[in-house]
Formats: C-alpha cells, structure tokens, sequence
C-alpha cells in the first residue's frame, strides 16, 4: 500500500500511520502530510519518528500547490484524507478559515486526484453533524440520557442531511463533493460520518474531544483532592443538560474501517457510511461523568451552561451498511476504550 495520509500527525491519522508502520511491509510507502497546526501535532509526529520510517511533508491542505505537488509525486494507491477544522465552536469563530480547510483543501485533494492519478482512492473523514441536530427523531428523556423511541440501531445512512453550524457546512459540502466526484468523474472516493471518536494521541480539548476532555477533568478533581497542598479546583462546566448521547468508538476501531474500507473499495467506492461505537457502545455525557465518579472514587464538581448551537440530542450510527459492504464492525467495549484513555490522560 502506497499511502498518503492527510492530517497524519493528528489523532486518527498518527494511530492510522503507526499501524501501517506496524505491518513491516517493505513494499509499503507511507507519506504523513501535516500543517502541524493543531495542538500536539508535533508530539504525534515525534512519536511517529520513534516507531519507524516513513516521508513528512510539511504542507498546508489549503495550498492547491502543496497537495498538488504531493499526489503528483508520490501518486498514492490511497489517500486517507483526515486533514481538517475538527471543532464546532472554532468554526463560528472563523467561519472562513473552517471553510477554506475543509472544503478547499477537500476540493484541493480532488482535483490533484482528478488530474494525475485517477485510481488514487480517497477515503474521507466527515461527521454526523452533516445531518444537522435531528429535531426529528422521537426522543424520550430518561433519567441519564435522551433515547429514541423507534431507531433502536441509531441513524442509518437514509437520514436526510442537513447543515447546521459552518462546521456542518464546510464537512457537509466536502461530504458531498466526494461523493460527487465518484459519481461525476469516477473517483474512488468513500465517506465516513463519524460519532465519537476516542483514544490514545488524542489531545482533547474543550471543544473537541469530550470523552477525553471530561476524564482529564475527572484526573484533575482526583489529584486536587489528594494533595493537602493544591488549591481547591473550581468546578468545571457541562453544556446542556448532560443528557446528550453520542456512540463511542474507540481510534483502533476507526483505524480499521479505514483499512478495511480501501481494501474493499470495489463495493465502498461512492458510499457515504456512518461509522461509530454503535448503540452498545453509547453513552451521555452524564453517563460518562457517573462511570468516571465511580472508577476514580470521587464526586465531580461541574455546573451547568446553556446547549451549545444545533448541538444533537441523540446520535449513535447504524454500522449495519458498513458491516455488510466492507465487513467492519466496532470491537472495543466502551469500557475498555474509558479506560485507555484514562491511561493517556494521566500521562
């Protein structure tokens, strides 16, 4: 496999580019492509550089010249295109900047494809924010989470998109236009719409990564009130009720639909999938919050802010089109995945 990662220094795309390394295939050319932008980007490529060899490119998704030179180059069998403005709040900050990312420098890989190595496939990392805030689903409230009443695999593929937030727009259109490019000039293009993604490497941040935000939160409370020294830890804060639910699916699980996706690209080829944890591996925030009050021993202090803009109630992915066109389904229990990144957060 000849592979070009985009966004190879950032979370998924380090965990994606350890296990090529780890296949030992001397045949094998792994390209990391990384503007080094994102918070603990440097640290992943660090980490990456001690587990074997493969070629960085310093380059910015943005810059046509930069990918074009690149897939020019290298012509990759894949492209796992994860270079991306990964957080809601940013994008309303700087809905431009979250554009010119994720739907520039989507068009920018296209086009490059497009041109010089048309039997490149692209395997692309969208969101289940492409489906806006499902005000439509029929939703219980129960006492730790809101539930469906019917949908009880979670939201299949057949769910009507809808683009809320610049971040919806920017990963809905770049969503689309790989779809399109399948249809209109025959590219191999597969999109995922991801839910929670979780793990390792990942330098969660408040506005993006809450598994591994909140369990940083829960540590910090822990060692706040072990230490006779360490001033009292201000409460940190919850949006909405808390009853949010999202499916959680561990990075060694994502890895391997990506894998798995090229190489069943005959049948993946101009699909759009939802890939999460699925409905065994869901969990409201609160649920999290609860689960890490008992594994560590305390009681979090947290309160309570408004929702945040088109924030969804409920979303698990059915995994059942993934499961029958490229034989994927998620292996990690959520418990196993807390507790690895709990590990990673006590670093």
């Amino acid at each position: 496999m000849n592979a070009l990662i985009t966004g190879g220094a950032g979370f998924v795309g380090s965990n994606l580019a350890a296990f090529l390394m780890s296949r030992r295939d001397p045949a094998a050319q792994i390209i990391v492509f990384d503007s080094l932008a994102r918070h603990g980007a440097s640290e992943n490529l660090a980490w990456l550089r001690s587990l074997g060899d493969f070629e960085f490119i310093h380059g910015d998704i943005r810059n046509a010249f930069d990918v074009e030179q690149t897939i020019k180059r290298i012509a990759p069998d894949v492209i796992f295109h994860l270079a991306g403005q990964v957080a809601m709040t940013t994008s309303m900050q700087s809905p431009r900047r979250d554009f010119e990312i994720n739907v520039l420098g989507s068009i920018n890989v296209l086009e490059a494809v497009r041109q010089y190595t048309p039997q490149t496939a692209i395997i692309y990392a969208s969101s289940n924010k492409v489906y806006g805030n499902l005000d439509h689903l029929d939703l219980v409230e129960a006492p730790t989470r809101w539930q469906p009443r019917t949908m009880q695999n979670g939201v299949d593929e057949s769910t009507a998109i809808e683009f809320h937030t610049p971040y919806g727009c920017s990963k809905g259109a770049a969503d689309q236009y790989m779809l399109d490019y399948a249809r209109g000039f025959g590219l191999n293009t597969v999109v995922f719409r991801h839910s929670t993604i979780y793990g390792g490497r990942q330098f969660a941040t408040y506005d993006q990564g809450w598994v591994g935000w909140f369990c940083r939160q829960a540590i910090e409370s822990k060692a706040a009130l072990s230490s006779e020294t360490a001033p009292s830890r201000p409460p940190f804060t919850v949006s909405g009720d808390g009853k949010q639910v999202r499916d959680l699916l561990h990075v060694s699980d994502a890895v391997n639909a990506y894998v798995m996706a090229y190489e069943n690209i005959a049948t993946a080829r101009g699909q759009a999938f939802n890939i999460g944890g699925g409905i065994d591996n869901s969990m409201s925030l609160l649920e999290l919050l609860l689960h890490l009050e008992q594994r560590l021993a305390i009681k979090l202090n947290y309160t309570h802010l408004p929702w945040r803009q088109s924030d969804q109630k409920f979303f698990v992915a059915d995994n059942t089109k993934a499961h029958n066109l490229i034989r994927w389904s998620p292996k990690t229990p959520k418990e196993q995945g807390i507790e690895d990144t709990i590990t990673w957060e006590s670093r």
